[in-house]
């Protein structure tokens, strides 16, 4: 191959049967390639769809609790938590605060700091609790395994 003009080019091409195609516009002079356009584009869609099939999707399941949730109801979300941190999703924990309840800021709290703790063996915290409106959330990343 060489360097020819674009009738050249044109003429070239047709006579293979194949496009021309502009790779560097911004070049000069342009920079062109004679190709089949329709398999580029396939070939090129084919890349693109096996990266995005090695890309991992971030998975966030979400767990409420209220101001004042028991022992039994908070051990049993606990075991859906470890679950999901154990699948590699990542965790969003948050208190509701409805109506007044928002004066038991500090029990949401305390309840969201008892919940790290007790799921440090499965994940680590991204955001510690954070008071949004009417929402104390936080979040756990789970743990990634070495291999």
């Amino acid at each position: 191959m060489g360097v020819y003009s674009i009738r050249e080019a044109l003429e070239k091409a047709e006579e293979i049967g194949l496009d021309l195609v502009e790779i560097s516009p911004s070049a000069d002079p342009p920079v062109c390639k004679i190709m089949d356009y329709k398999k580029f584009l396939y070939e090129q869609k084919k890349r693109d769809k096996a990266l995005k099939a090695k890309a991992s999707k971030v998975v966030i399941k979400e767990i409420r609790f209220g101001p004042n949730t028991d022992d039994h109801d908070y051990d049993f979300k606990k075991k859906h938590a470890e679950k999901f941190l154990k699948e590699g999703a990542k965790l969003k924990a948050y208190v509701f605060f409805k109506g007044r309840s928002i004066v038991y800021k500090d029990k949401g709290e305390i309840l969201l700091l008892r919940l790290a703790q007790e799921l440090e063996d499965y994940g680590k915290v991204e955001q510690m609790p954070k008071l949004e409106g009417k929402r104390m959330t936080m979040f756990i990343a789970p743990k990634t395994v070495k291999k």
